[in-house]
């Protein structure tokens, strides 16, 4: 019992820790967003991506993680350290949110923050990413008929597919669109099955 409660106490720290991150994240996401939206520079949305997903990988590399949190380097040598490691030139917005990182000591929200960029980017600009998970690769002709369906059910929308290959599906495919799940492969269907003879 101890073991379970002890199980439950560490899973829910780290679930309020995952959100809590998630939250801080939020403010440094939608000031990018606001940046993107008053700047001149119409290929900024898709500049700050990149470097964005670079840095989240950097900060999530156990090497960079270790000196971030090493206690003998100043917040601006971690600082230097990063920079060094991102190509030459970036946008000055990139830029000025590592500086406000380095700051107030949040490289550990980077992933966060780019995934919620990448979120908000996406409202903006009326799109939605399609994750289609199948057994099978599928041809292009496949997936347009797909997304013409889809298209009806998500009107306004454009949207951006990404095929994920999984076997375990045995059959038919799985569609997440943000957070709705339309599962039609053949192992639902078989767990539904297995659902109703057992209850």
């Amino acid at each position: 019992m101890r073991k379970l409660i002890n199980r439950y106490w560490i899973n829910s720290r780290l679930v309020c820790k995952m959100a809590e991150i998630s939250t801080i994240a939020r403010p440094y996401a939608v000031a990018l967003i606001d940046s993107v939206r008053d700047s001149k520079d119409e290929g900024l949305a898709d500049k700050l991506t990149p470097i964005l997903e670079q840095l989240a990988a950097l900060v999530s590399d156990p090497e960079v993680k270790a000196a971030i949190n090493d206690p003998n380097l100043t917040s601006d040598q971690v600082y230097d350290l990063l920079r060094g490691m991102l190509p030459k030139k970036i946008p000055v917005e990139a830029e000025n949110l590592m500086k406000v990182l380095a700051e107030n000591g949040r490289w550990d929200a980077v992933p966060d923050i780019a995934r919620q960029y990448v979120n908000l980017l996406h409202q903006e600009r009326k799109e939605a990413v399609v994750e289609v998970d199948t057994p099978y690769p599928m041809s292009d002709k496949e997936l347009a008929s797909l997304m013409k369906a889809l298209q009806h059910r998500f009107p306004g929308l454009k949207l951006l597919p990404t095929v994920v290959i999984d076997k375990s599906l045995i059959g038919g495919v799985k569609i997440i669109v943000g957070d709705q799940v339309i599962d039609g492969s053949v192992k639902a269907r078989l767990a539904e099955m297995q659902a109703a003879l057992t209850s």
